[in-house]
């Protein structure tokens, strides 16, 4: 059903510019948190640590009720399980946000690739794909790095 309803989402928007505010901050809101889940599983290991810091980036990103990011939360884990790939999830950001929501979306997969307080080499390296699909320069991204990992200590 989230699937479906994100699919329906994507082609309402594609298809036309009389879209609503609330499809498209669905719609983003989903690939976000769709994006940070599978960034939380790249390392195989997505404990409850992992889901508190998710839940909590998406209710002061999104400005959401705690309820309502753990919701998000979980229809983005429903959705990771059947990704094959994070192309029309990026797809879909890079044509809906300006640079600097691009570069959010980024700082927020560095936040959760060291929510364990380490980086695995498959969040770095997934973190760096989905960032070039975002067209984030590369000098951007790797101060977002920096900052995240300073942040993790």
């Amino acid at each position: 059903m989230i699937k479906r309803l994100f699919v329906q989402v994507v082609e309402t928007i594609s298809a036309t510019e009389t879209v609503t505010v609330e499809d498209r901050e669905a719609a983003v809101r989903l690939a976000t948190a769709v994006l940070m889940v599978d960034v939380a599983r790249a390392d195989y290991v997505f404990d409850e640590t992992e889901f508190d810091r998710v839940v909590d980036l998406i209710e002061v990103h999104f400005g959401l009720s705690p309820d309502q990011a753990a919701e998000l939360v979980n229809e983005a884990g429903t959705e990771a399980d059947e990704l094959v790939e994070v192309h029309r999830f990026t797809k879909l950001l890079h044509e809906h946000l300006s640079d600097d929501e691009k570069a959010r979306i980024v700082s927020l997969l560095w936040q959760i690739a060291y929510a364990d307080g380490r980086l695995d080499k498959y969040e770095d390296s997934l973190v760096l794909k989905i960032s070039d699909l975002l067209y984030v320069g590369r000098g951007k991204v790797m101060q977002l790095k920096h900052d995240a990992a300073q942040a993790a200590g």
